[in-house]
């Protein structure tokens, strides 16, 4: 299958040479925008299917280039997300790691290949950015290009999405980034440190750290908890038990034991936070090559980074509405002090969840980049 328009040629990726050739754009594309920050090598491979990942035990996927005139100016990958359709009961494919020079027939031709390859496979419809799906890095950022993203969140230049809606692809949801800084807490603890003693204490809450004697059983016990929290969240589709597994392995070297926290309400597991070093400074020094020794430069004194990405302030819907969120925060504040921390990011929080996002605002956060994932007209 070949997809064609203009002097741009779009194929399906089927070399070793063009996979190196679609995991290498990037660099070409964005390495002299201080704000870019490379990805990591070996991840990227994994997440586009070159190399082994637990989440295309339920998945297939193709990617594409675009040349012209022999050069590569652009790339997508086609997603086919069998647990998405069967949990929703839809014939929807995806796109992700959409990479193009600003021209709008670069992004057509790329945009018509996905399409045609989904159109093979019985689906018509097509939303994205999901690299690979909405449980990794995902979205386009369309506010806040004014800094460098945060550990495990995305990054482009500002005419991505308007090629993307000069192709006629219209917002299906926006993810939102808050900031928090550290000189807020002792205000927000002031405001809200009696209501969360409050809360429990009449619903006999307690917070415990994860436990570093049992890590890596903890750990799947976080994407447990995560995973049930998320039920009811648009477009959300658990993670499978050999994702969660495989993810718990990456995980356990990421995380300080003490910045991951499990509430149990009335003697019942009901809520998890979870917060990851913002790692994006030191992949950039490593030009995101963790072999043979970017991984220990990577990892090395992790409570030295400064900055945090909270990725999950998740509780249980039975237990949901009562301020579980708030004292989990609430009891992450000695362990931020004592780590250095300055700065938080909290994301990302869907433009839709009003609850998550009115605590966050009472607290002080502030909405400082904005994401979008878009449907393709049908």
């Amino acid at each position: 299958m070949t997809a064609t328009m203009s002097q741009v040629v779009v194929q399906p990726v089927r070399t070793r040479r063009e996979r190196k050739e679609f995991l290498q754009l990037p660099w070409q594309l964005h390495q002299n925008d201080p704000n870019w920050i490379p990805p990591l090598r070996r991840e990227q491979a994994e997440l586009v299917g070159y190399k082994h990942h637990a989440f295309y035990d339920a998945a297939e996927s193709q990617s594409f280039l675009a040349r012209r005139n022999g050069r590569v100016v652009g790339r997508i990958l086609g997603i086919v997300n069998h647990a998405y359709n069967e949990m929703y009961t839809e014939h929807r494919g995806f796109f992700g790691f959409f990479e193009s020079i600003n021209d709008v027939e670069v992004a057509q031709a790329l945009f018509e290949a996905v399409r045609d390859w989904l159109a093979e496979r019985n689906l018509t419809r097509l939303r994205g950015p999901v690299n690979p799906s909405m449980n990794y890095e995902c979205g386009m950022l369309v506010e806040g290009f004014d800094s460098p993203p945060t550990f495990m969140m995305t990054y482009n230049p500002e005419y991505y999405p308007q090629l993307l809606e000069a192709c006629g692809f219209t917002k299906a949801q926006d993810l939102l980034a808050y900031f928090g800084h550290i000189d807020q807490m002792p205000e927000i603890d002031g405001k809200l440190g009696r209501i969360a003693e409050q809360v429990a204490e009449r619903f006999e809450v307690t917070i415990r750290p994860m436990d570093r004697r049992n890590f890596v059983k903890d750990v799947e016990l976080f994407l447990k908890l995560y995973n049930g929290s998320m039920v009811l969240t648009w477009d959300y589709v658990p993670i499978s038990p050999s994702e969660m597994k495989f993810l718990a392995g990456s995980l356990k070297y990421l995380l300080i034991p003490e910045l991951a926290m499990v509430a149990n309400c009335e003697g019942k597991q009901a809520g998890v936070v979870l917060c990851i070093p913002d790692y994006n400074t030191r992949i950039k020094q490593i030009d995101g090559k963790l072999f043979p020794f970017g991984f220990v430069r990577l990892l090395r004194n992790k409570r030295a980074i400064p900055r945090v990405r909270v990725v999950a302030i998740n509780v249980l819907p039975e237990f949901q509405r009562l301020g579980l969120g708030l004292v989990l925060l609430r009891g992450l504040l000695p362990a931020a002090l004592a780590n250095g921390i300055r700065e938080a990011e909290f994301s990302w929080v869907f433009e839709s969840n009003e609850m998550a996002r009115m605590g966050l605002e009472k607290g002080g956060a502030t909405v400082y980049k904005r994401y979008r994932i878009y449907d393709a007209p049908e």
